[in-house]
């Protein structure tokens, strides 16, 4: 990684760069009382405002609230409504900071990295494990880092938490309690922030190509969890007619059981008989998934299967969503899955 001097305070800013602060909810957002933590917007932005003197040492902050949600209820209508609206202010502002819930915030990030191509601008999500009205809460860390970060020229779609930058489309929750919450298991770290910030070589400084706004998902998938004993009749209630993808999360390379009353290949048959992609990725977060190692990988790429490589299972759920969405022909779909769009996979 290379060095990067960490900026002061506004005097070594000619000009302050504005950075647009959208709230989405989550844990960042919610408030302590005697029933327990809620979400209540009114309290949480009186606490806000008293962080924002602090985070206008940095940049221009503009605060808009696009939705008050928890995170594990955030759907592909709000990626559509997150989505559109950071399009439509890509050229008003220097950057933007997504206050978002930690449960989903993958899922999102990897979303948007497939419906928002091209920007010519940084989209940090951050958020907190502990609520930012907390005296112990990691949100305030977060949200500096986060808000210094977009006034860089970043063209990435990634995710700020505990003194690190990932790409979103790589990233995914790897702790409930820590305050190092997330991961990039397969990519280096973006930028790591001490002292100084750390940018990485494999950061996105650089971005001629038109930006491109596309938020169209289609939930007709279903994912597999693949563990000894799994009985095929119990997956006899997936209607293929209606699903147009299966992923497996497989055992380490990218295996499943193929022998005796276990056998999942018949199943397999059923999903390419219906025209439904069988994806596989791994229940290991490091690595990559590689059908041609081991007879059963290679039973279920003679089948039709698609590789999900080192993506992360968020990934591979919302670019799956993304190109069911666009309505992708098979073989389309097949060699778009395989591609990397966005800095989700690596070539093959």
């Amino acid at each position: 990684m290379s060095p990067v001097q960490r900026p002061g305070s506004c005097s070594t800013h000619p000009v302050m760069k504005k950075i647009l602060l959208l709230q989405t909810g989550g844990t960042i957002a919610m408030h302590f009382d005697s029933s327990g933590v809620q979400l209540q917007s009114n309290k949480w932005l009186n606490v806000l405002y008293k962080e924002i003197p602090e985070l206008r040492q940095i940049a221009d902050i503009e605060l808009e609230s696009v939705f008050f949600e928890d995170s594990s209820d955030v759907n592909q209508t709000h990626w559509k409504q997150l989505a559109e609206l950071i399009f439509e202010r890509r050229n008003s502002c220097d950057g933007i900071v997504v206050l978002h819930g930690t449960d989903t915030m993958a899922y999102t990030a990897s979303a948007l990295s497939f419906a928002l191509q091209n920007l010519p601008i940084p989209v940090i999500f951050t958020g907190s494990q502990v609520p930012l009205s907390n005296i112990r809460s990691d949100a305030r860390r977060n949200l500096v880092n986060s808000v210094e970060l977009a006034t860089h020229p970043i063209f990435e779609i990634a995710i700020c938490f505990n003194d690190h930058l990932f790409r979103g489309s790589r990233s995914t929750k790897m702790s409930i309690g820590d305050f190092d919450a997330f991961s990039s298991p397969n990519f280096p770290a973006l930028a790591d922030i001490g002292i100084k910030i750390r940018f990485s070589d494999e950061i996105r400084t650089v971005n001629h190509a038109e930006a491109v706004c596309s938020p169209l998902f289609d939930d007709t998938v279903h994912v597999i969890k693949v563990f000894p004993n799994l009985n095929p009749e119990m997956l006899d209630c997936i209607n293929l007619e209606r699903t147009n993808a299966v992923i497996f999360e497989a055992f380490g390379i990218g295996n499943i059981p193929i022998k005796g009353r276990y056998n999942l290949l018949p199943f397999v048959e059923k999903c390419r008989d219906q025209k439904c992609h069988v994806i596989v990725n791994s229940q290991a977060p490091y690595d990559s998934v590689d059908l041609t190692q081991y007879s059963s990988g290679q039973e279920l790429e003679k089948l039709g299967a698609l590789s999900a490589g080192d993506m992360t299972m968020e990934a591979t759920i919302t670019k799956t969503m993304y190109l069911l969405g666009h309505k992708f022909e098979d073989s389309a779909f097949r060699r778009s899955f395989l591609k990397n769009l966005t800095g989700e996979r690596s070539e093959i």
